[in-house]
């Protein structure tokens, strides 16, 4: 019998909550494992009640950071990781998506030789002003296994110069996670008693650079309250203090088309997303559950780290333009051809089979004495480095065994990189190979 020790860092709700079924495959495969919560915007008593809610497993640790500096969170969490992973003695630390949590909990294993597997891995926004943004680049240079749920995530890691045969395309988590906690959520109904409208758009902002800035706040709001569709707008404690600071609030309290609830636990939330039409967010996670869900998505950001929602034509970019927002709004919910092509776009997270595969990949390398930090026997510089085109009917796999010492790195088709995989076609594509020798025994 196949027996790990797996470590689980968390700190924010989404992470929790797409890490739930990861947890739920570990337990129901008889491994060990030890969950250590960051406490990032929970106290423990509302952490414990989160845990109940989704039915899981509560924490072994709970570190309790709260709402420090973003500087103070990494640095209580590294100091205090240290202590907790030299004690438990575990196989492989799993960190999921972008949080502070998760820069510091990569940083830590990485310096006690602990392999990181990242879940959610090789996601860009090619913003370095989002500090989501490089916390996803140190983690991932500090990870082994990378868990990607595109082929797109795939390749920005492939550019990054990171070893496609560590990379694994795996779908996304939240389709497991909807589909397991909206059958908690339904089962334990009540809230369309709450909710004033039958048909409605729901609406969710919270990030900074729409809640802070005065001109995109205020256009947002003028482009919701003389809508003719109905909102339902679950307020974040700090999107309200914005919404008050400026004198915008009123005027969402005051339009007959908006109804503004508190925030809504997970459960709830989840629920009132699979009544809604349609979609108005700038939340990340809140895209992929639209698209898991069916349901269109209109984003109010000008970039994604989700762009393959947009490619595969569930979700469109809007900003903060009131005349973008309204004209997209209005296209979709007054165009049913265009609604349902939205509304039937392929989910491109996968069929909801990610965490089986995830735990298979780990328990497979381990079973193979691989989940273990080596030394390479390549040198990674540009020395060795060699620019080919591929006139020959051949694949990534037959290449590699016909030219020993040869390791594709890149593939690309009409200057378009590719995910690289074994079976991958090579014939009329340029590669970019990297020549080594191995080391003599």
């Amino acid at each position: 019998m196949i027996n790990m020790k797996i470590g689980i860092v968390l700190g924010t709700r989404p992470e929790i909550i797409k890490m739930s079924p990861i947890i739920d495959e570990i337990i129901e495969n008889d491994h060990d494992y030890i969950i250590i919560h960051t406490g990032q915007h929970y106290d423990i008593n509302m952490s414990r009640q989160f845990f109940n809610d989704l039915e899981l497993p509560l924490p072994g640790y709970n570190i309790g950071i709260g709402s420090n500096t973003p500087l103070s969170q990494i640095s209580i969490i590294i100091n205090q990781l240290e202590e907790i992973l030299i004690k438990e003695e575990i196989d492989i630390l799993l960190v999921q998506g972008d949080t502070n949590a998760v820069l510091a909990g990569a940083i830590s294993a990485n310096k006690l030789n602990i392999p990181v597997g990242h879940v959610e891995a090789g996601l860009r926004s090619f913003d370095k002003e989002m500090p989501e943004e490089i916390n996803r680049l140190v983690a991932d240079n500090c990870s082994m296994l990378y868990f990607v749920p595109t082929h797109e995530s795939a390749i920005n890691l492939q550019n990054e110069g990171i070893d496609h045969e560590n990379i694994y395309v795996t779908g996304n988590t939240v389709v497991d996670a909807c589909q397991r906690n909206l059958e908690i959520a339904l089962n334990n109904n009540k809230l369309e008693e709450t909710i004033e409208y039958d048909d409605f758009i729901l609406l969710t902002m919270h990030r900074h650079e729409n809640v802070d800035n005065k001109e995109r706040l205020t256009d947002i709001v003028e482009s919701l309250v003389n809508l003719e569709h109905n909102i339902v707008l679950p307020l974040h404690p700090h999107t309200r203090g914005s919404l008050t600071k400026w004198g915008l609030l009123e005027k969402l309290e005051e339009a007959p088309n908006i109804q503004i609830t508190k925030p809504l636990g997970y459960l709830d939330f989840l629920h009132l997303l699979s009544m809604s039409k349609l979609v108005l967010t700038d939340s990340g996670g809140l895209q992929e559950e639209a698209i898991t869900l069916n349901i269109p998505c209109v984003t109010l950001r000008y970039n994604t780290e989700r762009p393959e929602t947009i490619t595969a034509g569930g979700n469109i970019l809007a900003g903060s333009n009131p005349e973008e927002i309204r004209n997209n709004i209005e296209n979709i919910l007054n165009n049913r051809q265009v609604y349902e092509k939205m509304s039937q776009a392929r989910n491109p997270y996968g069929d909801g089979d990610s965490s089986k595969k995830i735990l298979s990949i780990i328990t497979k390398k381990y079973m193979q004495d691989k989940l273990k930090i080596t030394s390479t026997n390549q040198i990674r510089d540009f020395k060795g480095y060699k620019l080919i085109q591929i006139t020959d009917d051949t694949t990534i796999k037959e290449y590699e065994e016909k030219h020993e010492g040869h390791i594709v790195q890149q593939v690309f088709n009409k200057q378009i990189p590719e995910y690289i995989h074994p079976e991958l076609k090579l014939e009329n594509k340029t590669i970019i190979i990297k020549e080594f020798q191995k080391k003599k025994k």
